[in-house]
């Protein structure tokens, strides 16, 4: 079954290609697709841009450029793609909230991502969990949610930055825990869950893939996973909706292109990515990751969109934060 859908799918990704204008495929023949990432190189998101285009470059018979284009919490390299040509070799992967979230949180984020954007594809998802110190003796939920009200001076959280859905969920649990919550702001990942190793801090709430190498070697603890349900990677670890709280979220990524592009040109990178993504060996390597193929059709992507900000919405405008821009 697995071969007959990589079959099925390899074959979609060269009908797309036939199916391009012939006038089409001569503008691209030969020239580079350019893969704009908005953040640094070396991380998750990085590895997939360079992992997408290793094997749809074949696919589209056109060399695949990935370009690191960083600045104002990925919006400069955003706004690049919004602004690039539409002939097609111009598309951007990032992070679903750096596209719906953004404009509930930026007065001016620069970009309107349902109507400066054509959207190809979601292309994997990934997790968020709650991690505890293991100087704090926690193993649950339940057992976090009393320690706090027994500490309110020690109940702090650390999120990989202000503005993200870990954040958000933060606010959200402290409302249902009935405590204080303060939220301490990282640079990122990494550094908060030094922390939480380190016991300079109780709790983290940030992606999963961060947390999981830490986890599994006991130096800190998952006790909860904010997906719907339960992960993959940790399935004895039980959803926050299972622990008695209503927060559910994860985040992905996703292609984009500039709006003007025909039509044709996103079937066929769409075909290519699809594709791609039903390769055993791309999906092994994004599960090393932390990630999970999430393929889909364009309006797929929009749909997705569209519900996760109604989703958080709600708690992002009663939380009344707002990003400088």
């Amino acid at each position: 079954m697995q071969g007959r859908r990589q079959f099925l799918a390899a074959a979609a990704a060269g009908a797309a290609t036939l199916a391009v204008p012939q006038k089409l495929r001569a503008q691209i023949a030969g020239t580079p697709l350019k893969i704009v990432f908005p953040f640094s190189a070396g991380g998750g998101g990085d590895a997939v841009c360079r992992l997408l285009g290793e094997h749809i470059g074949p696919a589209l018979a056109q060399p695949i450029v990935v370009e690191n284009k960083t600045g104002a919490d990925g919006r400069i390299g955003i706004q690049s793609v919004k602004n690039a040509p539409a002939d097609g070799n111009t598309v951007l992967i990032t992070t679903g909230p750096t596209m719906w979230l953004y404009p509930l949180i930026h007065a001016n984020p620069g970009y309107d991502p349902h109507v400066d954007f054509a959207p190809i594809s979601q292309l994997c998802r990934f997790e968020f969990c709650v991690a505890v110190a293991t100087t704090t003796g926690l193993t649950s939920m339940a057992e976090m949610a009393a320690w706090m009200k027994a500490n309110p001076e020690k109940a702090a959280y650390g999120v990989p930055g202000g503005g993200t859905i870990p954040h958000f969920t933060g606010i959200s649990l402290a409302k249902q825990i009935g405590v204080d919550m303060r939220r301490v702001p990282y640079r990122g990942g990494a550094p908060a869950i030094n922390d939480l190793v380190g016991g300079q801090i109780p709790v983290v709430i940030g992606t999963l893939s961060d947390a999981l190498q830490q986890h599994r070697a006991g130096t800190i603890r998952i006790i909860a996973v904010v997906s719907k349900t339960r992960s993959p990677f940790v399935p004895d670890i039980p959803t926050l909706s299972e622990s008695g709280y209503t927060v559910v979220g994860e985040a992905w990524y996703g292609m984009w292109a500039p709006v003007k592009v025909a039509p044709a040109r996103v079937a066929q990178i769409n075909a290519a990515v699809t594709a791609a993504l039903g390769q055993a060996a791309v999906k092994a390597r994004l599960e090393t990751l932390g990630l999970i193929p999430a393929p889909g059709l364009p309006e797929g992507l929009t749909a997705t969109m569209k519900a996760d900000a109604g989703a958080w919405s709600p708690i992002i405008k009663e939380s009344g934060f707002r990003m400088e821009n």
